[in-house]
């Protein structure tokens, strides 16, 4: 009898093999569940919160671009904003929401990440630019956090792929 490795068994290595492959495709999900939640509640909070939607005063949005202008990298972006606080916040808001509503159910997923991105880079642009050391400003995370999802997408538990798997279908290769 020659001694080898069984081939109709399963050995720990398959299953440590099969785990990989569950644990590589399900990698970007608690990510894509973070961003995606966080960014909805962002929206929420900056849409519900009566001070921020205004053009002056404590708390509202005039106020911080006001107090940011010339500290941020570009001075340029927050005069743009400058014009119409009230319509910044609230293009920054409802950014947010679609943002976190595609992130969360994985319907247009690169897109939706790459809305988050830009909102990101541009919040670390002008906001959190002068934090110091940069490690504190939470945008610049933020922005690295979008690049997987920009890049992957959202392949598992997600309508991205519903939709793709019922295009497969219909076209006779799935």
């Amino acid at each position: 009898m020659a001694h080898g490795m069984r081939t109709d068994s399963h050995t720990s290595y398959v299953r440590r093999d099969d785990w990989r492959e569950s644990a590589t495709r399900y990698a970007l999900l608690p990510l894509r569940v973070f961003l995606g939640v966080t960014f909805i509640y962002a929206g929420l909070d900056k849409l519900t919160d009566s001070a921020f939607m205004q053009a002056s005063g404590a708390g509202s949005i005039g106020a911080m671009m006001e107090g940011v202008r010339d500290i941020s990298a570009i001075p340029a972006l927050v005069d743009l904003a400058l014009k119409s606080p009230v319509g910044f916040g609230y293009a920054i808001a409802l950014g947010e929401l679609a943002v976190g509503i595609g992130t969360l159910l994985g319907l247009f997923a690169r897109l939706a990440a790459l809305g988050g991105a830009l909102i990101s880079l541009s919040l670390w642009l002008t906001v959190s630019w002068s934090t110091e050391p940069y490690y504190y400003g939470n945008d610049l995370a933020y922005l690295m956090a979008w690049l997987p999802l920009v890049l992957a997408g959202a392949s598992v538990l997600s309508l991205d792929a519903l939709l793709a798997e019922r295009r497969r279908n219909a076209m006779g290769l799935g």
